[in-house]
């Protein structure tokens, strides 16, 4: 198993928001986690990405234990993360914030199959059109683009995408969604948190649906989609 998160349980102060999740990933899938607001999605991955200490469990990633690793340990372990904020930074251009995503500030040119600023803006054109522009000076759909991008700088196995398409146009969300689906068919394995069901369906192997805290279904996307007790229970607001 690939990533493996085993009965993990997470606090904020005295709230007990992850209640025993657990959750599995295999090289190469794109899984998706679904779920109301407030259910824990992002908290999971927080918990995977070191940003949360849970309290107890285990994270798995590639046959070592990172559970509670500092999230530079976690990043350098092979897992990047792109946050439902984006976070990039408004006052830097394209080029330096794809920069920032980079380990230890050296690209890594030699690694097969690594990610450098050419590649990236093979993936991402607009992005190398915009390379001299500030953060602050992209559209919503092209500050997403330029956090995925920035995220792949650090040569992940795994990326964890937290709600890519929240707030973006119809013609963006398709875009990044392509995006997406091109990231994984090169090698990298996803953990996708994402409110459109659409587009969560399009690009998934598996899906779990999280009710308060726990994950309540786990399956294929057509097993999802021959289910509508569990969507009615667990997505339809």
């Amino acid at each position: 198993m690939f990533l493996e998160v085993k009965d993990l349980n997470t606090f904020y102060g005295a709230s007990h928001v992850l209640q025993g999740i657990s959750l599995n990933l295999e090289k190469g899938e794109i899984v998706s986690l679904l779920g109301r607001n407030g259910m824990g999605k992002s908290t999971t991955l927080k918990s995977v990405m070191g940003l949360v200490r849970p309290r107890s469990g285990q994270v798995v990633f590639n046959g070592n234990d990172i559970t509670g690793f500092p999230s530079y340990k976690v990043a350098k372990a092979g897992i990047g993360y792109v946050p439902e904020e984006r976070r990039i930074f408004p006052n830097l251009t394209v080029l330096d914030n794809l920069m920032m995503g980079v380990k230890g500030g050296v690209v890594d040119a030699g690694k097969q199959g690594g990610w450098t600023i050419d590649r990236i803006y093979q993936h991402f054109p607009s992005l190398k059109e915009r390379a001299t522009n500030k953060g602050s000076h992209l559209s919503g759909g092209e500050q997403q683009m330029l956090a995925i991008g920035r995220s792949l700088m650090g040569n992940p196995d795994l990326l964890l995408v937290d709600e890519p398409t929240e707030g973006l146009a119809p013609i963006m969300v398709q875009e990044v969604r392509d995006v997406i689906a091109e990231i994984n068919k090169v090698g990298v394995s996803i953990l996708l948190v994402e409110h459109n069901l659409k587009v969560a369906m399009y690009l998934s192997h598996r899906v779990y649906l999280m009710g308060k805290a726990h994950i309540g279904f786990s399956g294929t996307v057509a097993e999802l989609d021959n289910n509508p007790a569990a969507r009615e229970k667990y997505l339809e607001v």
